[in-house]
């Protein structure tokens, strides 16, 4: 009989606390996920803990929601860390086989690995990913997975996720006082990408764009790997801002506003058409005009997408990947975002929904559910490994390379 282990995921963002809890089969890398929790975020702000009690607090109600609704008690999750302080790199190793015979091992990955480690960082920061971008056999470049093969000098070219070392070390505090055990750290930057994104997308080239309440993250994938992550602080909570300040009415009011009546397609609003907020709000009792509000709206979408943009001229990408732009994220669910983005980042453009998973399909079709789905994903492929015996010690970097080749070969497609 088939063992099943509990695996969860925990994706702390600044406006939502979501909790994902699947179940994983010793025969199914596909984990069946049977229970979900959110509750809001009152005690971060973009991903910086402000209020260590709320934050607990919240993080308990998110996990006892998924909890009741799996029937199964969470002991330990993979955490989710996000933030504008996320920070990337690339970084070379370069070693010389160990082997007599010249025949490429896996601990000459793990080695060359480790050397692509050694690049100067702040004291404060920690390397929460090393991402193997391509190895080099001697002249022959462009290898996704170099072990049996034989050379004599092996190289790589990685892609490094670091965050800041504070603000982790308070949302793993808080974590961990609300009763559960960290599995391991992962950066919400790259988690999208895992549930949203085929082997084909990414072998082609395609950016995944989460738009989130705080921060919008960016992740290019290029020949199957993570060639390029950032984060850019504007998110869904700017727009609210604007809203308010625009038609000067209270964020409670803005928010309900930009939900019911919002949209990126101002010329599709006749000029007259206005918004009564005694409707929405007590306080609030005026009138305002709905395409003022849309062109508002337009505006600020407008900036994320052209900062978005100026991400992928950086590594010269800009309108150069041909599986387009996946956008992900609750504020991505805004009427017209799609046409935005097409326009703006001169892309195909569509709306990324988690794949890959079994379960509770009707609560978890969202794109403001492709973080949480995708850290369990990583999750499960953990847990799938252990299962089948494969040598793969830990997914944190930082703590240990041991068996991460095993770990880079399941991620090639």
């Amino acid at each position: 009989m088939a063992r099943s282990k509990i695996v969860a995921s925990l994706d702390i963002g600044s406006s939502k606390i979501r909790t994902v809890v699947g179940i994983q089969e010793e025969d199914n890398p596909v984990p069946n996920i049977i229970g979900v929790g959110i509750a809001p975020s009152t005690g971060l702000r973009k991903g910086s803990v402000v209020d260590v009690e709320e934050t607990i607090n919240n993080i308990t109600s998110s996990l006892e929601d998924a909890e009741r609704m799996a029937g199964e008690p969470v002991c330990h999750v993979f955490l989710g860390i996000g933030g504008s302080t996320l920070e990337s790199l690339n970084s070379k190793g370069v070693i010389a086989v160990a082997k007599a015979e010249n025949e490429i091992s896996e601990e000459d990955v793990d080695r060359v690995l480790e050397a692509a480690q050694a690049v100067t960082i702040p004291s404060n920061r920690r390397i929460l990913r090393i991402i193997p971008k391509t190895f080099t056999v001697d002249e022959q470049k462009g290898i996704k997975y170099p072990v049996g093969m034989t050379g004599i000098r092996l190289e790589v070219e990685t892609h490094i996720v670091t965050g800041f070392e504070p603000i982790i070390k308070n949302i793993e505090k808080c974590v961990m006082q609300s009763g559960v055990d960290i599995d391991d750290v992962i950066p919400n930057c790259i988690a999208p990408a895992e549930a949203v994104l085929s082997k084909r997308q990414k072998e082609l080239g395609v950016v995944v764009v989460d738009i989130g309440c705080g921060t919008t993250t960016v992740c290019v994938f290029e020949d199957g790997a993570t060639i390029h992550t950032a984060v850019v602080p504007v998110g869904g909570e700017n727009v609210t801002n604007d809203v308010a300040i625009g038609i000067r009415t209270s964020i409670d009011t803005a928010e309900k506003i930009k939900i019911e009546y919002g949209s990126t397609l101002p010329e599709d609003v006749n000029d007259r058409e206005t918004i009564d907020l005694s409707l929405l709000s007590k306080i609030d009792t005026h009138l305002v005009s709905k395409k003022q509000v849309c062109e508002i709206i337009e505006a600020r979408y407008h900036e994320i997408f052209v900062l978005v943009k100026d991400e992928l001229a950086k590594i010269h990408r800009d309108g150069m990947l041909p599986a387009g732009v996946i956008l992900t994220g609750a504020a991505s669910k805004m009427p017209g975002v799609i046409d935005l983005a097409r326009e703006t980042l001169n892309l195909p453009a569509q709306i990324g929904f988690p794949q890959n998973y079994d379960g509770v399909v009707d609560k978890i079709d969202d794109p403001s559910y492709a973080t949480s789905i995708g850290l369990l994903l990583w999750g499960s492929r953990f847990e799938y490994r252990q299962h089948t015996g494969l040598n793969l010690k830990n997914l944190n970097f930082k703590k240990s390379l041991g068996g991460i080749t095993n770990w880079f070969k399941k991620l090639v497609p």
